[in-house]
């Protein structure tokens, strides 16, 4: 008897959480947050579709790289610029700020110093007081040693000689910098080989390949020096004198507004990761959804954006042309065999100069080349899937870029040419811009930022 009780109460108990559901027993799906979907700041959305990829025109070079076929890309964001000086600076000086909190708090420690006293005690790790941390992060400590070893964010770094709260302060401070005998002109310099950006990925494709790999066993820790190699504009041009452009390029304020350059495939992706991260750490304060990643666009998605929904056309603004009506080119390149400021500029030009294409997309033409996420090989255009296709093998350190740039004659600004050069390389004229997908299928005004 006692067990049929029993049996009875677990199923009245049962029926009464059924009901107490509201979804009168049926299958309704779990519930969630209602999504909606928002454009991220300074990009435009892409709608996807089908187009004709590769030469609209005759091959004159003769590379047969790019033979025509017809692909379907999904909807995307892109940037509607390629990134900005100011933009990767505040990527470089995250990360700078980063290293060196961390370097403060385990000074503090070792100096058996706590937040209260005025000194470099207020960057001690946030477990020098267990009430700092959440219960999460208590959890992770106690359990695995780890969430204890997090930085305090909220103390404002000291940059002032002048203003250094203490010796330990200004030894950890010095310690950032280059020695004297590397400083010139009476500056202080930073180290910026320090500057490195740790991050994690996975590899799907191999995942994908063999099903009885761990998770562990296909993720990956990467660690990049992430300052732009300004020396580019040196080394790229011998017997030329591009010495302001090395000086003065990525950090004054003059060229804020500038597509970055001098970094390589590596870095690109770094960035991306990066800003993954810095968005979705604000969101999580704010008890939202995280967004999609940020990444390289594919080949296909590039060459897509670029065609800004004209087909077989041969530049974004889709003629044959480099000049407009009055007379004046389209883009920053280099025309009329080597007269590079006829177009208006010597170097490159602000990231958001020329009109843009019917994406709102502006420079995908000239300014600099733009690394995407692809390996190339002449034959790519063969093998690779019809939708969405990509060609990234780890193994081929020959990254694609695409668009042609500010010393480049007019065939590489063709948005069928293509062009490569290797993962880490870094030049003068190579930049980038990045895509997030966009995460459902209905198109709404929200997410055009409308």
């Amino acid at each position: 008897m006692k067990i049929k009780k029993l049996i009875l109460l677990i199923t009245a108990a049962t029926f009464i959480v059924s009901c107490s559901s509201g979804d009168r027993g049926q299958v309704v799906g779990a519930k969630g947050k209602k999504w909606h979907p928002e454009k991220p700041y300074g990009m435009t959305l892409v709608p996807g579709g089908a187009f004709i990829m590769g030469k609209s025109d005759d091959d004159l070079a003769g590379i047969q790289d790019a033979p025509t076929r017809t692909v379907t890309v999904r909807n995307f964001y892109m940037d509607e610029t390629e990134i900005t000086n100011s933009e990767y600076r505040q990527f470089v000086e995250w990360t700078r700020d980063s290293i060196l909190r961390y370097k403060l708090a385990e000074e503090a420690e070792l100096e058996d110093k706590t937040p209260g006293n005025g000194d470099i005690g207020e960057y001690a790790f946030l477990s020098a007081d267990p009430a700092n941390l959440n219960p999460y992060q208590q959890f992770m400590l106690e359990q695995y040693d780890e969430g204890g070893r997090v930085v305090n964010r909220d103390v404002e770094l000291i940059f002032d000689t002048n203003e250094y709260p203490d010796v330990p302060y200004a030894r950890v401070m010095d310690g950032m910098y280059l020695p004297p005998e590397e400083s010139y002109n009476g500056q202080r310099i930073w180290d910026v080989s320090q500057f490195k950006f740790r991050f994690s990925e996975m590899d799907l494709d191999a995942a994908a390949k063999n099903r009885s790999l761990r998770r562990s066993d296909v993720i990956t820790t990467k660690e990049v020096e992430i300052y732009p190699d300004t020396t580019a504009w040196i080394r790229d041009f011998a017997y030329s004198y591009n010495e302001p452009m090395h000086n003065d390029y990525f950090w004054h304020d003059a060229y804020g507004d500038y597509p970055v350059v001098g970094v390589s495939w590596d870095q690109a992706r770094a960035f991306c990761q990066w800003r993954t991260l810095y968005h979705n750490g604000y969101r999580k304060g704010k008890g939202s959804q995280p967004v999609n990643i940020y990444r390289l666009p594919n080949e296909a998605e590039w060459e897509y954006a670029a065609r800004g929904g004209l087909q077989g056309a041969t530049f974004p603004w889709g003629n044959h042309y480099t000049k407009n009506d009055r007379g004046c080119f389209m883009a920053n390149f280099k025309p009329l065999r080597g007269d590079y400021a006829a177009d208006q500029a010597l170097y490159t030009v602000e990231a958001d100069a020329y009109e843009p294409n019917d994406f709102n997309l502006y420079n995908m033409a000239g300014n600099v080349s733009e690394w995407v996420n692809g390996s190339y090989t002449s034959s790519s255009y063969e093998y690779s899937s019809s939708i969405n296709p990509n060609v990234n093998d780890k193994n081929n350190q020959r990254k694609v870029v695409r668009g042609g740039s500010w010393k480049d004659v007019a065939y590489f600004l063709q948005v069928s040419s293509r062009d490569y050069e290797y993962a880490d390389s870094a030049r003068s004229y190579i930049g980038f811009r990045t895509v997030q997908d966009y995460l459902g299928t209905e198109v709404t005004n929200n997410a055009q930022g409308h």
